[in-house]
């Protein structure tokens, strides 16, 4: 029995195809074959060895539906042609059309306008590596999907004016000022991207606020336990605890240190020196970028090594009961069970308010700024000052951090025998 010889395609032939019908080659053009699809005539095809590969390729040339929409035989057949001649010069025809597309891509993304949304997700993009969390880099590109996009998103950059920009954060300007003041600082950003990259001329959210009305300043400190309640709240409320309790352990020890909140919920075991006296904290996870020593009184040190007799996490010193890192959240919500007094009416102390109350224990005992600035880590304002400063005072930090933990450990005795009522007496706050 012999095989039947590819015949030439003609339009007859082609019509007459059923979806049940076996592929076709076309004789007058090697490897062109049309094969039959159920939703139309048929499928071109291109089917050759790949010259790189050495395995068989189908290159897909359009299909056949019998009308002017689809793809008649003389386009096929020349496609075919030139894929062959391809394949004759050591190409794969499939490999170089993409190429050829992707040439195409890039030279119209280079053609077509840059707009804002393009530029701040490319911003945003080179900005990410270089941000300490993922929920910063998050909080980063969505002000600006929120408030900004809606309005400058699709324009290009250089039709942008102070006004567009004005207009973009005018709802928010005075009913969220805090929003809108850092929706434009991150405006300020990507303009600045595109006008050292060459883009614009000029940075139209620099003026801003030359056409929105003045925002009120807003004090918006954090609420802070007077530091007269401090002993009272944690002998009542963190120092009676049940053994694997890492929250009311990591508040106290937060307290006692006068750390941040992040500081002490991502602490590790590695960060405390053998004898747990010393505590040091990476530059990578201090605000400052700067490592920071934290001399451990013995009620912070006997914390710690509680802490690792029981430990139930190979790194996390504080774990959450499901052994991940304890949220901010998670403190708020022991503060507010335990409704702890702050000095701002109707709301409840925070976690970080507990540093303030520090700072304000420190000066009213006579210890120097200096100390009280270094165990808070904060940095020096003054860049000629801070020059001169190598010392980090760890060996006078730390009988004061000593002192600081005896007052804590005395209870509520110190509150009693104030005679200043208003700090003594309980103040209204929000469960």
């Amino acid at each position: 029995m012999t095989t039947a010889k590819p015949k030439n395609l003609t339009t007859i032939s082609l019509n007459a195809l059923r979806k049940d019908d076996k592929p076709r080659f076309d004789a007058a053009t090697p490897g062109l074959l049309i094969v039959p699809t159920a939703n139309g005539r048929g499928r071109w095809t291109f089917r050759y060895v790949s010259p790189l590969t050495k395995k068989r390729r189908d290159m897909g040339l359009g299909s056949y539906t019998g009308n002017e929409d689809g793809v008649s035989i003389a386009e096929p057949r020349e496609k075919a042609r030139i894929a062959r001649k391809l394949v004759g010069s050591g190409v794969d025809p499939i490999d170089e059309r993409q190429r050829v597309q992707q040439v195409v891509v890039a030279t119209e993304r280079e053609q077509s306008p840059l707009t804002f949304e393009k530029a701040a997700r490319e911003v945003h993009g080179d900005l990410k590596p270089g941000w300490k969390n993922a929920k910063h880099a998050d909080q980063w590109i969505s002000t600006l999907v929120t408030y900004a996009f809606p309005t400058l998103g699709p324009k290009p950059l250089t039709d942008i004016s102070p006004k567009d920009c004005a207009d973009a954060l005018r709802k928010i300007w005075l009913k969220k000022a805090e929003t809108a003041r850092r929706t434009k600082q991150r405006m300020h950003v990507v303009f600045e991207w595109a006008w050292a990259q060459g883009h614009v001329k000029g940075n139209p959210a620099s003026v801003v606020h030359r056409l929105l009305p003045k925002q009120k300043p807003k004090k918006d400190h954090q609420p802070a336990m007077p530091w007269l309640l401090v002993p009272r709240f944690v002998a009542t409320h963190l120092v009676d605890r049940e053994v694997g309790d890492c929250t009311k352990a990591a508040l106290e020890f937060a307290i006692l240190t006068a750390a941040r909140s992040g500081e002490v919920r991502e602490t590790c075991w590695s960060e405390f020196s053998p004898d747990w006296k010393l505590w040091t904290i990476s530059a990578q996870r201090m605000k400052m970028d700067k490592p920071h020593r934290v001399p451990l009184s013995e009620r912070a040190a006997a914390i710690v090594k509680h802490q690792y007799e029981h430990r139930r996490h190979p790194t996390l010193v504080f774990p959450s009961p499901r052994d991940k890192m304890l949220s901010d959240m998670t403190l708020t919500a022991l503060l507010r069970r335990a409704k702890a007094v702050s000095d701002t009416p109707g709301r409840v102390a925070t976690a970080h308010g507990f540093r303030s109350s520090f700072r304000d224990w420190a000066s009213e005992h006579g210890y120097a700024r200096d100390l009280a600035e270094r165990a808070l880590a904060h940095a020096i304002e003054n860049d000629t000052e801070a020059a001169y400063h190598r010392t980090d005072l760890i060996n006078l930090r730390r009988p004061m951090m000593q002192a600081r933990v005896d007052f804590i450990s005395s209870g509520d005795k110190e509150v009693n025998s104030t005679n200043d009522a208003s700090i003594s007496a309980p103040l209204p706050v929000e469960a």
